[in-house]
């Protein structure tokens, strides 16, 4: 049923955030996390989705039959692929989280780390998240000052990244980055005015990739913090790219020399 002009869509529940997509909520069973409730599109969808919505009701969730334009109006353009769960709101882990599983490193690949800094606008920071996700990075570390916050918006921007991959957020950046240092992680940060380009850096090893904000870019301690810096090779008219662009071309260069090297 259509809405009239003006008539408000469906929103979540109070206090709690909307994550779309199937890709999503599998990632947040996976986690043992229940939803409170999921909305399903009725129709085939609960036919194709048996397996994901039996796994939710076993956690305890609420399981509703929805028509399809809720679950459009609801999205508000986000690909819901037939399932919405709504959870409680995200929250980032502690640096001591991030310290513990570096000194207990069991993947048979050496750790792979996305650093945003300063980096606050949240559609940037969910499609960081997407593409983090997409290449394989195992964790992203932002400050406590001067970051996108982990809200609704970003998961839906993410598209299931921010379910998937551990947020970790730190007190202090640049010393973090030093701690980082001490269990054997090189850092390269990204500048424009670096000599070298992306693709000669090296990534095969422990590593982690820092991004700046747009415009200002890293902050000075920041840039200080980096064993290396490199730079996006710009052949047009424009000067730079945008922070998420950027950090998607950066991360998956990184992808391909990992993936030679194995």
């Amino acid at each position: 049923m259509k809405r009239r002009p003006g008539q408000r869509g469906p929103k979540a529940p109070a206090g709690l955030d909307a994550v779309y997509g199937v890709h999503a909520v599998r990632a947040l069973l996976a986690r043992g996390e229940a939803p409170r409730e999921l909305w399903v599109q009725d129709g085939n969808a609960g036919a194709r989705l048996a397996e994901l919505l039996d796994e939710a009701r076993r956690l305890g969730t609420r399981v509703q039959l929805q028509p399809r334009d809720t679950l459009d109006a609801l999205a508000q353009g986000a690909a819901h692929q037939g399932i919405v769960a709504f959870c409680p709101p995200l929250s980032a882990e502690g640096e001591e989280s991030l310290w513990l599983r570096l000194k207990g490193w069991t993947k048979d690949t050496p750790p792979l780390l996305l650093i945003l800094d300063g980096v606050t606008d949240v559609h940037n920071f969910g499609a960081c998240l997407r593409s983090a996700d997409a290449a394989g990075v195992d964790g992203v570390i932002v400050p406590k000052d001067k970051a996108a916050p982990l809200n609704a918006t970003v998961r839906k921007v993410a598209c299931g990244a921010a379910e998937s991959v551990p947020v970790y957020q730190v007190t202090n950046l640049a010393r973090a980055m030093g701690k980082l240092k001490d269990h054997g992680v090189w850092i390269t940060g990204t500048a424009g005015e670096a000599d070298a380009s992306v693709f000669d850096g090296d990534f095969s090893g422990p590593c982690a990739l820092v991004m700046g904000a747009e415009g200002k870019g890293m902050r000075r301690l920041t840039r200080e913090a980096c064993d290396n810096l490199v730079k996006l090779p710009m052949v047009g008219s424009v000067s730079s790219l945008n922070v998420s662009v950027a950090t998607g071309i950066c991360l998956f260069e990184a992808l391909r020399q990992r993936q030679l090297a194995s």
